[in-house]
């Protein structure tokens, strides 16, 4: 199964092995496991514990490579979802999520229709949108995030002043708590929060925005492919802290700098034909 960036497919031919995914904490998702195992054997459907999952739920059957899986299922929320979604990068296997999470926008089966929409996806009816992802670049090393890099000041509570540019042309200076740079994918999470702009699942570009910028020209931009950030810390005295999808992965000195661009790898999220963006966007904002 195939499909160009931005594009939602069906499945040609029904699941035969599926991932399993779930919370971290297994009380979370309840007797969900149990509910798609069942679900699995009725549609003969295999499925594929990774070893964590195996020691989590304490099961010893099972164990196989997720990477052989057609489809993954996951159990939680988007936390779990981006985990997911950045495991099976580079892979075919699309993410598929039942929430059961506190926002689960990612997700598109509801825990109460577990049973009839994972019938429906083991049997090929889902469909697969390409999304794109960032890279990170800070000292030799580079970091994924699908959803978003963060660049915020490492003392809580002390502005940090950032340099940034795209491309070649430097945009000057912003006093600001930090800077936010989201894929589609992520420009619902935080970046809306502040007043960042909405992108559709499948663009091909990034959103950059500032938190609670000291300047009234401090703008969310949005960027297309090709048109890499610099941020640069200008703050003499404060650290900058920089966050993927989350997690703390690395600091910036003052003077030193991070580069964010869009990633050649792209996440592959699976969604049911009847959950499109825009219904999951109403439904979860409204």
């Amino acid at each position: 199964m195939t499909s160009t960036t931005g594009s939602s497919v069906k499945s040609a031919s029904a699941v035969r092995r599926a991932a399993v995914i779930t919370h971290g904490k297994p009380d979370v998702i309840g007797p969900g496991l149990e509910r798609l195992e069942r679900v699995a054997r009725e549609n003969g459907v295999e499925l594929l514990l990774p070893d964590e999952e195996l020691a989590k739920h304490g099961r010893t059957d099972g164990h196989g490579s997720p990477r052989d899986a057609d489809l993954a299922v996951v159990l939680g929320g988007d936390g779990t979802m981006l985990r997911a979604l950045n495991r099976f990068l580079g892979t075919e296997v699309p993410v598929l999520g039942v929430n059961f999470g506190r926002v689960g926008f990612l997700s598109s089966i509801r825990p109460d229709e577990l049973e009839s929409a994972l019938a429906r996806a083991f049997a090929g009816e889902y469909k697969v949108v390409e999304l794109a992802t960032l890279g990170a670049e800070l000292e030799g090393e580079r970091g994924c995030a699908v959803n978003d890099v963060v660049a915020r000041s490492s003392d809580i509570g002390r502005m940090v002043e950032l340099g940034w540019s795209i491309g070649a042309e430097n945009l000057g200076g912003v006093p600001c708590d930090g800077l936010i740079c989201s894929t589609p994918a992520g420009s619902t999470a935080y970046n809306l929060s502040n007043g960042g702009p909405v992108l559709m699942w499948g663009l091909d570009a990034m959103a950059i925005t500032f938190v609670a910028p000291h300047l009234l020209s401090a703008r969310p931009v949005v960027v297309p492919r090709g048109r890499d950030l610099t941020v640069v810390n200008r703050t003499p005295d404060v650290a900058m802290t920089i966050l993927v999808d989350g997690h703390v992965f690395g600091e910036v000195a003052p003077g030193g700098s991070v580069r964010i661009a869009l990633d050649e790898q792209r996440a592959r999220l699976a969604t049911m034909p009847e959950t499109t963006f825009f219904r999951r966007y109403r439904e979860t904002f409204a």
